[in-house]
């Protein structure tokens, strides 16, 4: 499994090929992706505990990764992200588990 640097960086890498070769839409996207996750009525903190069950239910582990670094950025307890994994499992059913168990062992190597 990549560790964080890893993982940032080649995410890093893809999204600078993407934007370097898209039109208007999709960088229009990316930068309305970027607003959302910033402070407003809600704090970008519950924003990114709202990805990671989303992240969870889709079953994207990229972006579940994502948004566990996000998380560990804003202080998240192994604790409050136990409670995340047991809301994504409960909507999104036992398909989710191994999307966990692969976000349970990211999310200690975060913690190492």
């Amino acid at each position: 499994m990549p560790n964080k640097k890893e993982f940032a960086k080649e995410r890093e890498r893809l999204n600078k090929l993407i934007l370097d070769n898209s039109g208007i839409e999709i960088k229009r996207f990316f930068n309305l992706d970027t607003i959302i996750y910033k402070d407003g009525k809600l704090s970008a903190r519950i924003k990114e505990m709202l990805g990671l069950v989303a992240s969870l239910v889709l079953r994207c582990d990229d972006c579940i990764k994502y948004h566990l670094l996000q998380c560990k950025d804003r202080n998240l307890s192994t604790e409050e992200i136990q409670e995340i994994f047991s809301v994504g499992l409960i909507v999104g059913g036992s398909i989710t588990i191994p999307h966990i168990r692969k976000a349970f062992e990211f999310w200690l190597d975060l913690n190492d």
